[in-house]
């Protein structure tokens, strides 16, 4: 199966898992916090079992690590030099505020990269599908145009990404270094997104994160044109370390 093929097909999976999803977002929904406090809902377990079962189907030689089932052991996963990241549903507490601002995010990954990814918000009734052979994409179903980041010089307005949930202290001190500030508020991976798309400059993301919550949008950022670093401004690289949170990382469009 060739890249283009592959990715209509995750596209396609993800649309059934977010289909599902949809299914328990209009009625009441069972919640339950894991050992971490973060929530988890009968949505992120009913979108896990779709998305690994069609990943199986497609892929049956490429492991798979999900948020909701990521009890493996580094010593398997170090050897892995590719693999499916994801997060069945990022943004569980934007579902549970019924804002719409969630996603089913699906990422192959090779060698650390993300280099295939699906991105839906099936609230919203968007995908974000991109790869490396064929570019990045925003699908609204009877539309698909193609993503390319706006770039712009560290001067004027800058419209910097903030977290919906997570708004952070270091974040205030890290827009002072700009002259004039637009702050844009997006829950889940949609902020990656927003400067997929160019409707923002640039997302700092100085607060936790753990890989399924990054992996797909930003292959969606980077095949868009974005630069997506650690703070030093080193690449993110995944899958390098026994624990799966992200260092902080900037994804950003603009030209130092």
């Amino acid at each position: 199966m060739n890249q283009t093929e592959l990715l209509e097909e995750t596209l396609i999976l993800a649309r059934q898992a977010g289909s599902a999803i949809m299914g328990i977002y209009q009625k009441d929904f069972n919640v339950e916090y894991k050992a971490d406090e973060s929530p988890v809902t009968d949505a992120d377990l009913a979108a896990h079992k779709i998305i690994v079962a069609g990943l199986q189907q497609l892929t049956p030689d490429i492991p798979i690590l999900s948020e909701e089932n990521a009890d493996i052991s580094w010593e398997v996963r170090k050897a892995w030099k590719s693999y499916w990241l994801v997060d069945p549903i990022d943004g569980t507490k934007e579902f549970i505020k019924k804002n719409g601002e969630f996603t089913v995010n699906i990422a192959l990954i090779e060698n650390g990269i993300p280099v295939l990814a699906v991105v839906d918000a099936p609230a919203l009734g968007v995908s974000y599908l991109a790869s490396e052979a064929i570019g990045a994409f925003k699908d609204k179903g009877d539309e698909r145009i193609e993503l390319k980041v706006t770039t712009k010089p560290n001067t004027g307005l800058i419209r910097v990404v903030g977290s919906r949930s997570h708004p952070s202290p270091d974040l205030a001190e890290f827009v002072k270094r700009f002259d004039e500030v637009e702050m844009v508020s997006k829950g889940s991976s949609l902020k990656l997104c927003l400067v997929a798309e160019g409707s923002a400059d640039i997302y700092p993301r100085l607060g936790p994160t753990c890989e399924w919550d990054t992996g797909a949008a930003h292959a969606i950022a980077a095949i868009a044109g974005a630069k997506v670093t650690k703070i030093d401004g080193s690449p993110l690289i995944y899958n390098t370390k026994d624990e799966y949170l992200n260092p902080y990382f900037i994804v950003s469009a603009i030209e130092e």
